[in-house]
């Protein structure tokens, strides 16, 4: 049966038809939806989780894969960077039942802090990946994947890009297949890497790519479309789709294993055509490699290294189609990224901002507490940063600078990569006021739950850590709870603990908007009191509108009856908002 499935649904299905026993991820767009579809099919066949991080994640699926049981882990293209330390390592022990990483670019950067291409990590740790170009393909390499990660004891990367992980395409479903879990056995120099066994692996290693070499043609994962010999282009995954409708009438070398590369096909396809060019977003991975074999091609010259490709852009950058613009429509205006009406983080960046601090803020909604008119976030790194550049900023500008700087970190980011943070900050005496904005879910990546929220992967109770205890028990002297909504406790606990000696925290514990269901009565402003004097709009929620007379009004559709922009109001000209 035939259906229309993302690329990340039908990268799910192509793993449970492999007959995965085991799925594992932190959620990450553009790869969240991977494991979210896992968790559908029945739990006694595949056992789902969502980890603390990436790191945690891998370290899981490898020990199901040590048992003899395939195993999926899934992750962004960052994620690939949390979970380097294993799987460098894992490349050197192998595997027994079949393991595949997943790992999701984001070209273009829609939900991203970098536009980093995980091709790179493929050939630093020297683990084959596979690349699919639409739905259909996103299902049969994945199942591939396992095949051969097992066929040659390696794990296997499956690389996505957004646009490919967020489309849709037609996929015939198939069967799953049960694999038996063989019997365990102990095997130290397989899989404990000290030194001595560790140099016998990565013997291993190289034998196992060079047979992966000397086969890659066998595994008809890449192929040749031959038409006009003018031009042949040389392009995988999402390029190949806008390359075939921009470019109809060039030969094509499909590349779907962009790891090891099949030297001699390139070679003999090169040989068939005029001019070579390479179409890929991010990096020039192949560009470099195929130049390396001596062979002339060109492709970045035109291209670039940023921003994603699409169809009218290589259409005018090879074929000499006008300029398209923007991808864009021009006469639609840009909308920047909002904190949603009713989020709680807006309430805190609205007092940050009020009391001037700095602030090392962290990966999640919260991010957008940078945006105008907040205004209120000097850093942004990646997933935990923030305590760690507070506690720098101190050791670097002294204690009386830390008395004005604050980390701010989400509860699911903090179980992510935090918590080691707020430990090298009590164990080197720090100064550090960290601000945990506790919403009761992951809201970025479109509400997982998380180990605070107690919940697992498909909804059922599950243990809840008490992120109190677990500061306490780091050794911070002062937790403190508050409701950010309550603007003038919230200033003051932070007042009062910035100006201590010694670590503190302040959790900010409100749920998320969107969680909640049922909407408060919409607040109104009365016109005849309002005195147009701008304090609502400071708090930048988008249910307010101001006209261009001065007056302001509240879009009743959007407001969530949360009641903030009361607390702003002097004048007590905003009516409603009771929850």
């Amino acid at each position: 049966m035939k259906k229309l499935m993302l690329g990340n649904e039908a990268v799910a299905r192509g793993a449970y038809e492999a007959g995965v026993r085991v799925a594992v991820a932190y959620p990450g767009t553009p790869s969240t939806e991977i494991t979210e579809n896992m968790a559908k099919f029945s739990k006694e066949e595949v056992y789902c989780e969502w980890a603390p991080n990436e790191k945690v994640a891998l370290e899981v699926a490898i020990g199901a894969s040590m048992g003899g049981a395939r195993a999926l882990c899934c992750m962004k293209h960052v994620g690939v960077n949390v979970a380097a330390d294993p799987l460098f390592t894992a490349a050197y022990t192998g595997v027994r039942g079949g393991l595949v990483v997943v790992a999701a670019d984001d070209p273009g950067m829609h939900s991203s802090q970098n536009e980093q291409d995980s091709r790179f990590y493929a050939r630093s740790a020297h683990i084959p990946m596979l690349e699919p170009a639409d739905s259909a393909e996103c299902r049969e390499f994945t199942r591939r994947a396992f095949e051969i990660s097992e066929k040659y004891d390696t794990p296997v990367f499956l690389r996505l890009v957004t646009r490919i992980a967020h489309a849709r395409s037609l996929v015939e479903e198939g069967e799953r297949e049960e694999t038996a879990l063989p019997p365990y056995e102990k095997d130290a120099r397989k899989f404990v890497m000290m030194p001595g066994y560790a140099k016998g692996r990565h013997v291993a290693v190289e034998a196992r790519e060079k047979r992966l070499e000397a086969e890659i043609d066998s595994l008809g994962l890449n192929r040749v479309e031959m038409a006009d010999t003018k031009i042949g282009v040389v392009c995988s995954g999402s390029a190949y789709q806008y390359v075939k409708e921009a470019l109809p009438n060039a030969s094509v070398l499909k590349l779907g294993m962009v790891y090891p590369l099949p030297e001699a096909l390139i070679r003999d396809f090169a040989g068939k055509v005029e001019q070579l060019l390479v179409v890929e977003e991010l990096e020039p991975y192949f560009e470099d490699a195929i130049k390396a074999m001596g062979i002339p091609c060109s492709g970045k010259d035109k291209t670039g290294l940023q921003g994603e490709l699409f169809v009218r852009k290589v259409g005018r950058l090879f074929g000499g189609e006008e300029d398209a613009g923007p991808m864009e429509t021009p006469e639609v205006p840009q909308r920047p990224p909002v904190l949603c009406p009713g989020c709680p983080h807006r309430a805190v960046f609205y007092v940050l901002k009020k009391m001037n601090l700095t602030v090392a803020a962290d990966i999640g909604c919260y991010t957008l507490g940078a945006m105008p008119p907040l205004n209120a976030v000097d850093s942004v790194v990646c997933m935990g940063a923030s305590i760690g550049m507070a506690l720098g900023l101190e050791k670097a500008r002294g204690r009386d600078f830390a008395k004005h700087t604050v980390a701010v970190i989400g509860d699911s980011t903090f179980v992510h990569s935090g918590i080691t943070g707020l430990v090298d900050v009590v164990y080197n005496q720090g100064n550090s006021t960290v601000i945990i904005v506790d919403n009761s879910t992951t809201g970025m990546t479109g509400h997982q739950p998380n180990p605070t929220t107690g919940q697992n992967v498909r909804g059922e109770i599950a243990p809840q850590l008490d992120v109190v205890k677990l500061c306490q028990a780091i050794g911070v002297p002062s937790v403190r709870v508050v409701d950010p909504f309550d603007m003038k406790l919230f200033e003051q606990v932070l007042r009062e603990e910035c100006g201590k000696d010694g670590p503190s925290v302040v959790i900010a514990r409100r749920p998320c908007a969107l969680l909640i269901k049922k909407k408060g009565e919409p607040c109104t402003i009365d016109a005849e009191v309002c005195r147009r004097c701008g304090m609502c709009l400071r708090i930048g929620c988008p249910a307010l509108v101001k006209a261009g007379d001065g007056s302001v009004s509240i879009d009743a559709s959007l407001c969530t009856g949360c009641g903030l922009c009361k607390e702003m109001c002097n004048f007590g000209a905003i009516k409603g908002g009771e929850r």
